[in-house]
Protein backbone atom coordinates (compact mmCIF):
# COMPACT_ATOMS: atom_id res chain seq x y z
CA UNK A 1 0.00 0.00 0.00
CA UNK A 2 1.53 3.48 -0.56
CA UNK A 3 2.26 5.62 2.05
CA UNK A 4 0.81 8.07 0.51
CA UNK A 5 -2.76 6.64 0.70
CA UNK A 6 -2.01 6.18 4.90
CA UNK A 7 -1.48 9.65 5.39
CA UNK A 8 -4.45 11.29 7.09
CA UNK A 9 -5.14 14.48 4.60
CA UNK A 10 -6.58 16.07 7.11
CA UNK A 11 -7.25 15.62 11.14
CA UNK A 12 -9.18 17.73 13.73
CA UNK A 13 -8.02 17.14 17.07
CA UNK A 14 -10.57 18.05 19.42
CA UNK A 15 -8.85 18.47 23.01
CA UNK A 16 -9.76 20.58 26.34
CA UNK A 17 -10.13 19.04 30.03
CA UNK A 18 -12.13 16.32 31.59
CA UNK A 19 -15.38 17.23 31.26
CA UNK A 20 -14.97 19.67 28.71
CA UNK A 21 -17.34 17.95 25.62
CA UNK A 22 -14.66 16.22 23.60
CA UNK A 23 -16.29 13.32 22.86
CA UNK A 24 -19.98 14.36 22.55
CA UNK A 25 -18.82 17.02 20.38
CA UNK A 26 -16.22 14.93 18.41
CA UNK A 27 -19.94 12.18 17.83
CA UNK A 28 -21.97 14.96 17.07
CA UNK A 29 -19.42 16.42 14.18
CA UNK A 30 -19.13 13.05 13.24
CA UNK A 31 -22.93 13.02 12.73
CA UNK A 32 -22.49 15.99 10.87
CA UNK A 33 -20.24 14.45 8.34
CA UNK A 34 -22.43 11.92 7.93
CA UNK A 35 -25.32 13.73 7.18
CA UNK A 36 -23.21 16.01 4.92
CA UNK A 37 -21.89 12.99 2.84
CA UNK A 38 -18.14 13.61 3.66
CA UNK A 39 -15.85 10.72 4.31
CA UNK A 40 -14.21 10.84 7.82
CA UNK A 41 -13.37 8.19 10.57
CA UNK A 42 -13.43 9.32 14.22
CA UNK A 43 -11.23 7.69 17.38
CA UNK A 44 -11.27 8.95 20.82
CA UNK A 45 -8.19 8.39 21.65
CA UNK A 46 -8.68 7.91 25.54
CA UNK A 47 -10.47 4.45 24.61
CA UNK A 48 -7.68 3.54 22.56
CA UNK A 49 -5.43 4.16 25.81
CA UNK A 50 -7.45 2.23 27.96
CA UNK A 51 -5.02 -0.67 30.36
CA UNK A 52 -3.07 -1.15 33.03
CA UNK A 53 0.30 -2.40 32.78
CA UNK A 54 2.30 -2.34 36.08
CA UNK A 55 5.29 -3.17 34.41
CA UNK A 56 4.82 -0.74 31.69
CA UNK A 57 4.18 2.42 32.54
CA UNK A 58 3.98 4.08 29.50
CA UNK A 59 0.52 3.80 28.11
CA UNK A 60 0.56 7.00 25.84
CA UNK A 61 2.89 4.77 24.10
CA UNK A 62 0.27 1.90 23.71
CA UNK A 63 -2.10 4.73 22.62
CA UNK A 64 -0.09 6.00 19.64
CA UNK A 65 0.95 2.35 18.31
CA UNK A 66 -3.18 2.00 18.39
CA UNK A 67 -3.94 5.08 16.78
CA UNK A 68 -1.36 4.05 13.55
CA UNK A 69 -2.69 0.50 13.56
CA UNK A 70 -6.41 1.68 13.29
CA UNK A 71 -5.75 4.89 11.06
CA UNK A 72 -3.52 2.14 8.55
CA UNK A 73 -7.33 0.70 8.78
CA UNK A 74 -9.32 3.22 8.41
CA UNK A 75 -6.55 4.89 5.55
CA UNK A 76 -6.66 1.09 4.08
CA UNK A 77 -10.71 1.40 3.21
CA UNK A 78 -10.58 4.92 1.68
CA UNK A 79 -10.64 7.58 4.58
CA UNK A 80 -8.41 10.56 4.10
CA UNK A 81 -10.30 12.70 7.22
CA UNK A 82 -9.88 12.27 10.70
CA UNK A 83 -11.17 13.33 13.98
CA UNK A 84 -9.92 12.57 17.19
CA UNK A 85 -10.53 13.20 21.12
CA UNK A 86 -7.76 13.64 23.64
CA UNK A 87 -6.24 16.12 26.00
CA UNK A 88 -3.19 16.87 24.63
CA UNK A 89 -0.97 18.61 27.11
CA UNK A 90 2.51 18.71 25.44
CA UNK A 91 4.06 19.52 21.83
CA UNK A 92 5.76 16.32 21.70
CA UNK A 93 2.51 14.94 22.26
CA UNK A 94 0.91 16.21 19.40
CA UNK A 95 3.73 15.87 17.33
CA UNK A 96 3.34 12.03 18.04
CA UNK A 97 -0.33 12.31 17.39
CA UNK A 98 0.46 13.38 13.65
CA UNK A 99 3.31 11.22 13.24
CA UNK A 100 0.69 8.25 14.13
CA UNK A 101 -1.41 9.20 10.94
CA UNK A 102 0.86 10.79 9.03
CA UNK A 103 -1.11 13.77 9.02
CA UNK A 104 -0.52 16.67 6.09
CA UNK A 105 -2.89 19.20 8.03
CA UNK A 106 -3.94 18.88 11.75
CA UNK A 107 -6.07 21.47 13.48
CA UNK A 108 -6.61 21.53 16.99
CA UNK A 109 -9.73 22.71 19.02
CA UNK A 110 -9.99 23.69 22.05
CA UNK A 111 -13.45 23.77 24.02
CA UNK A 112 -13.66 25.92 26.94
CA UNK A 113 -16.21 25.37 29.94
CA UNK A 114 -15.97 26.71 33.59
CA UNK A 115 -13.77 24.76 35.86
CA UNK A 116 -17.37 24.30 37.70
CA UNK A 117 -19.00 23.11 35.18
CA UNK A 118 -16.62 20.12 34.06
CA UNK A 119 -16.28 18.63 37.57
CA UNK A 120 -19.99 18.84 37.74
CA UNK A 121 -20.42 16.41 34.45
CA UNK A 122 -16.96 14.69 35.52
CA UNK A 123 -18.96 14.35 38.78
CA UNK A 124 -22.18 12.83 36.84
CA UNK A 125 -20.37 10.59 34.78
CA UNK A 126 -17.88 8.85 37.05
CA UNK A 127 -19.39 7.32 39.63
CA UNK A 128 -17.48 4.71 40.80
CA UNK A 129 -14.29 4.62 42.45
CA UNK A 130 -11.71 6.85 41.43
CA UNK A 131 -14.68 9.80 40.72
CA UNK A 132 -12.97 12.13 43.42
CA UNK A 133 -9.29 11.66 41.40
CA UNK A 134 -10.72 12.41 37.74
CA UNK A 135 -12.67 15.15 39.70
CA UNK A 136 -9.69 17.32 41.08
CA UNK A 137 -7.60 16.60 37.79
CA UNK A 138 -10.07 19.24 35.73
CA UNK A 139 -8.68 22.02 36.58
CA UNK A 140 -5.00 20.47 37.06
CA UNK A 141 -5.76 19.65 33.56
CA UNK A 142 -7.51 22.75 32.43
CA UNK A 143 -4.01 24.55 33.70
CA UNK A 144 -2.07 22.46 31.94
CA UNK A 145 -3.69 22.74 28.55
CA UNK A 146 -3.78 26.62 29.58
CA UNK A 147 0.29 26.69 29.47
CA UNK A 148 0.81 24.45 25.92
CA UNK A 149 -1.52 26.68 24.43
CA UNK A 150 -1.70 24.39 21.18
CA UNK A 151 -5.27 25.12 19.80
CA UNK A 152 -5.14 26.51 16.78
CA UNK A 153 -9.09 28.17 18.13
CA UNK A 154 -11.11 27.20 20.87
CA UNK A 155 -14.71 27.43 21.69
CA UNK A 156 -17.00 27.41 24.79
CA UNK A 157 -19.01 24.69 25.31
CA UNK A 158 -21.38 25.65 28.03
CA UNK A 159 -24.87 26.14 27.83
CA UNK A 160 -24.90 25.65 23.77
CA UNK A 161 -26.89 23.11 21.85
CA UNK A 162 -24.00 20.24 20.79
CA UNK A 163 -24.54 20.51 17.24
CA UNK A 164 -24.07 24.28 17.61
CA UNK A 165 -20.36 23.69 18.84
CA UNK A 166 -19.45 20.92 16.13
CA UNK A 167 -20.93 22.66 13.22
CA UNK A 168 -18.83 26.07 14.25
CA UNK A 169 -15.82 23.79 15.29
CA UNK A 170 -16.37 22.30 11.61
CA UNK A 171 -16.95 25.35 10.16
CA UNK A 172 -13.43 27.13 11.53
CA UNK A 173 -11.09 24.10 11.20
CA UNK A 174 -12.61 24.24 7.15
CA UNK A 175 -13.95 20.66 6.76
CA UNK A 176 -17.48 22.53 6.24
Amino acid sequence: MAADRLAAHEVLLITGSMGSGKSTVLAEASDILTVEGIPHALIDLDELSTVHLPSHPAADSVMYSNLRCVWRNYASYGANRLLLARAIETRADLELCRAAVSARKLVVCRLKAPVEIMRERVRSREIGLLQQRFVARVAELDAALDRASLEDFSLTNENRPVTEVAREMLTRSGWI
